[in-house]
């Protein structure tokens, strides 16, 4: 793992959340997500895994991004290779409630159950959730694409000073 310089970063904390067996074009929405998670100096969160969690990861990793995998088994050798921090638990899906409480914001792109428990969370734990193309349930904030979920994430960072 190459060393990142932190200063570079805000802190804040942006977790991506989504399927380990998406289709393609999740794939690139997730890594287009993580490049401009990257790009705009925040912190990238997710499950350390396959999928969306992986693309993100990638996308963060190629803009020069940190990226924290809060990963479901006791290894860290379990996470993907664009993890640069992984966070081993030994919780499996349990671990879900620990990469919300890591996020001040979230965006979910597609998923399927473990996706809901996520937001399940979130909801619980206040936390807002952008989605693209999830599940349908009350609280999420619908985007469209990676480039509207940026500017509401740039907002809600604004509103939070």
């Amino acid at each position: 793992m190459a060393t990142k310089e932190i200063g570079r970063f805000t802190g804040k904390r942006v977790g991506v959340i989504g399927g380990n067996s998406p289709d393609r074009a999740y794939i690139r929405v997730a890594e287009e997500m993580g490049c401009l998670i990257a790009e705009n100096g925040y912190l990238l969160v997710n499950g350390g895994m396959k999928g969306i969690m992986e693309a993100s990861a990638r996308g963060a990793h190629s803009s020069g991004g940190l990226v924290i995998g809060i990963l479901p088994g006791k290894e860290t050798t379990e996470a993907n290779q664009f993890i640069d921090i992984p966070i081993p638990t030994g919780l499996g899906y349990m671990r879900n409630a620990l990469v919300v409480l890591n996020s001040d914001i979230l965006v979910a792109i597609n998923g399927e159950y473990g996706t809901l428990s996520e937001i399940a969370y979130a909801q619980i734990f206040h936390k807002p959730v952008l989605g693209i193309d999830t599940w349908d349930v009350k609280g999420i904030i619908r985007v469209s694409n990676p480039k509207e979920a940026i500017q509401r994430i740039k907002d809600y960072f604004d509103h939070q000073l």
